[in-house]
């Protein structure tokens, strides 16, 4: 297929999955009343909780997820191919920051855990520290699709150049990079980084993000956006919280 008509999601997930579901639901919906192929969900979007002890009392595995099998649930319902951007599932001991690409039949077709772990030391507050929670994922994952190959990454993976080369060297023409990026690393670095990953790649970007005050606490900077393989920027949804904007891409 030559074309692609994308529902690219920004959402604030809260520290529930009951409350990220309803949110899922509306957007799969409003997706496939405006005719669209794709479901692109942000990082962390099934849940966002920054408080361990709290977050490792909701995590299911896999199988069990009830985000998961929402996503796969409403991909069947209404013929949509669903990106979902992450979600966290358990692990043998910590958890994995889990991508799952899933087809308009509901079957997951892709599974990719983030390989690279945003470990973050500043000297004025609190660290961030993903690796104390989570696994690193292990490979780099590629999905043949009727739109041709797409690569999966999370969020910190964008920088990381060496990954993206990866899968346009291996033939992908989409890559994804579902984000929950902090205020101040958005405002500095997101769109640059975004640009230079499709300049150098030659790719379609598609960066579903998180936005907005959330429940645990967290603030993150949203301007979910559409690159073009030029680098060009030709959606972004700003940063004020939960929106979403329909995007037809050609030549795809």
């Amino acid at each position: 297929m030559d074309s692609l008509r994308i529902c690219l999601a920004q959402m604030t997930s809260g520290q529930t999955h009951d409350c990220n579901i309803e949110a899922l639901g509306i957007l799969s919906r409003t997706a496939a009343d405006r005719g669209c192929d794709l479901l692109a969900l942000p990082e962390v979007a099934g849940l966002m909780d920054q408080n361990r002890k709290s977050l490792l009392q909701k995590i299911c595995n896999e199988d069990d997820d009830p985000f998961i099998n929402a996503c796969k649930h409403h991909a069947g319902e209404h013929q949509l191919w669903i990106h979902l951007g992450s979600t966290p599932v358990r692990g043998p001991d910590k958890l994995y920051n889990r991508s799952l690409l899933i087809d308009d039949m509901g079957v997951v077709r892709a599974r990719y855990d983030k390989i690279h772990l945003f470990d973050y030391f500043p000297e004025d507050r609190a660290p961030i520290q993903e690796s104390a929670t989570y696994h690193a994922g292990r490979q780099a994952v590629l999905s043949h699709t009727p739109w041709g190959l797409w690569g999966l990454t999370i969020c910190y993976d964008l920088r990381f150049p060496h990954l993206f080369a990866s899968y346009v060297v291996n033939g992908a023409h989409v890559l994804f990079v579902p984000s929950a990026f902090t205020v101040g690393t958005g405002r500095d670095h997101w769109e640059v980084l975004l640009r230079a990953r499709a300049i150098e790649t030659g790719c379609w970007i598609i960066a579903a993000a998180q936005a907005g005050h959330h429940e645990d606490g967290r603030k993150t900077y949203g301007h979910a956006m559409i690159l073009d393989p030029a680098g060009t920027v030709i959606m972004d949804l700003g940063g004020n919280g939960a929106s979403h904007g329909i995007q037809p891409l050609t030549g795809s």
